[in-house]
């Protein structure tokens, strides 16, 4: 005779273990927390299925499986996203103003000097604060930012030749696509 649990563990059963098959709704197993629908439901209210998983020592399919069984209603991808950790922002970041040599991800300075300067964000904003200036306008034709109009900022006197201009507000205009390679052909 074998010792069976029912699958709230409430009660203990004796059954002919010689048969080789267990009752419906009866196991062997040490029982766990997730198989407890009021327990899952709450611990499910605030967690996500991972971490309930990292908690219970399971893989995340277990918690589904028991979700699905249980009737509990899953999270969407953007319910889920809102829950979830995504670490340390602005200056608690340890990475927070860990630029060029001091970025673990560093390897040399291999980019041009004008690409790595308009990655900056001194220059991202020096480039909005003229199109601001400029009515998100182009200054030849007049023509507007839309889907299919990009306007740039360009430089009036070229970058190469004139290096102590390049962050000048006084040489720089915004132009559109056609009007900036129209600028450059001229040149």
């Amino acid at each position: 005779m074998g010792i069976l649990l029912d699958r709230n563990h409430s009660k203990v059963y004796k059954q002919d273990m010689n048969k080789g098959q267990f009752k419906k709704g009866f196991t062997r197993h040490k029982p766990k927390p997730f198989w407890n629908k009021e327990w899952l439901l709450k611990e499910y209210s605030t967690k996500s299925a991972s971490e309930i998983a990292n908690n219970q020592n399971c893989h995340e399919n277990n918690i589904f499986f028991w979700l699905n069984k249980h009737k509990i209603k899953t999270r969407t991808i953007s319910e889920a996203r809102k829950l979830k950790h995504w670490g340390a922002t602005g200056r608690d970041n340890p990475m927070y103003g860990k630029i060029g040599k001091l970025n673990p991800n560093w390897n040399g300075g291999h980019s041009p000097e004008r690409q790595s300067e308009y990655a900056k964000s001194a220059w991202k904003e020096l480039a909005k604060s003229i199109l601001k200036r400029d009515n998100y306008l182009c200054q030849k034709c007049n023509s507007p930012h839309t889907t299919k109009i990009k306007l740039i900022v360009h430089h009036i006197k070229a970058w190469s030749k004139y290096p102590e201009l390049r962050f000048s507000a006084g040489n720089l205009i915004t132009l559109c696509e056609r009007c900036h390679k129209n600028e450059h052909r001229r040149k």
